[in-house]
C-alpha cells in the first residue's frame, strides 16, 4: 500500500458513535490513522470499530461522558495508553436543541452549554500539550485540532439562541487557540456546517422538529461523509498549509 498522508499519526474524535463523527473517524482511518473513538454508546463505538478494522484500519473505543472534566481527561489518557500518542483531536461532540426563548427550559440550555462548550474545553485542556509533543516529534513536523462548529454561529435565526451562542462562541474560542499554537506548530481550524443527515434533529421537540423540517423542505442536506470530507482535507495538507475556517453548505441552503 502507498504511503498515505496521517500514516502512523493517531487521531481522537469525540461523538464518533454516529454521524459527522463516525464519518469523520471512517475518513481518517482510511488516511492511515489509527483512531480512538470518544462518545457515551459504548455499543456504537465497536460498530465504528469494527467498520474500521474490516476496511484495514485501526480504531479503539473510548466509552466516555466528556462533560465530566475527569472522564474527558481520562479519555485522553486512554488514548496515549493504547495507541501511543495524538496527533489530530477532532471536537465533534454536540447536541442542538432549538426552540424559542420563552418556550424553552433552562435543563435544555444547560445540556447545550455543558457538551457543546464545557466537554469540548476539557477535552480541550487535556489533548493540547500532547499535540505540541506530537508536532515536534512527528515526520510531519505537525499536528491538529479541529473544532466542529456550525453555519447557526454566523447566522442568527430564531429559535436558535442559545445553540447559537454556543457554536458564536466557539468560531471565537478557535481562533484565539489558533493564534495562541502559531509558534508550536498545532494547526487549529474551524469547519461550520449547513444542513447536515444526522442524528442532532431526532432531540428536538416534535413540534420544532416538524418546524425544521419543513423549513427545510425542498434542500438536499448534506451528508455526514461529506463533513468528514472537508475535515480530511484539512488534516491532511502540507505542513505550510493551514486552513483556519471552512463554512461546508448544502447546495441550495439560503442561510
Amino acid at each position: 500500500m502507498a504511503d498515505r498522508p496521517l500514516d502512523g499519526a493517531v487521531a481522537l474524535v469525540t461523538g464518533a458513535s454516529s454521524g459527522i463523527g463516525a464519518a469523520t473517524a471512517r475518513r481518517l482511518a482510511r488516511e492511515g490513522a489509527a483512531v480512538a473513538l470518544v462518545a457515551r454508546r459504548g455499543h456504537r463505538l465497536d460498530r465504528v470499530a469494527g467498520d474500521i478494522a474490516a476496511a484495514g484500519g485501526h480504531a479503539v473505543a473510548v466509552r466516555a461522558d466528556i462533560t465530566e472534566p475527569e472522564r474527558a481527561e481520562d479519555a485522553v489518557q486512554q488514548t496515549l495508553d493504547r495507541l501511543g500518542r495524538l496527533d489530530v483531536l477532532v471536537n465533534n461532540a454536540g447536541i442542538m436543541l432549538l426552540g424559542s426563548a420563552l418556550h424553552t427550559s433552562v435543563e435544555e440550555w444547560d445540556r447545550m452549554v455543558s457538551l457543546n462548550v464545557a466537554a469540548l474545553l476539557h477535552v480541550t485542556h487535556a489533548a493540547v500539550p500532547h499535540l505540541i509533543y506530537a508536532a515536534s516529534t512527528s515526520p510531519r513536523q505537525v499536528a491538529d485540532l479541529v473544532n466542529i462548529g456550525a453555519a447557526a454561529g454566523r447566522a442568527a435565526r430564531p429559535g436558535s439562541s442559545v445553540y447559537g451562542l454556543t457554536k458564536t462562541g466557539l468560531s471565537a474560542f478557535t481562533e484565539s487557540l489558533r493564534r495562541e499554537l502559531l509558534g508550536e506548530r498545532v494547526r487549529v481550524g474551524l469547519v461550520e456546517p449547513g444542513a447536515v443527515e444526522t442524528e442532532l434533529v431526532d432531540h428536538l421537540s416534535e413540534t420544532v422538529r416538524d418546524a425544521s423540517r419543513r423549513s427545510a423542505a425542498g434542500t438536499e442536506a448534506l451528508r455526514p461523509e461529506d463533513v468528514a470530507d472537508a475535515i480530511g482535507y484539512i488534516v491532511t495538507r502540507e505542513r505550510r498549509v493551514a486552513v483556519a475556517r471552512m463554512l461546508v453548505r448544502a447546495g441550495e441552503q439560503p442561510w
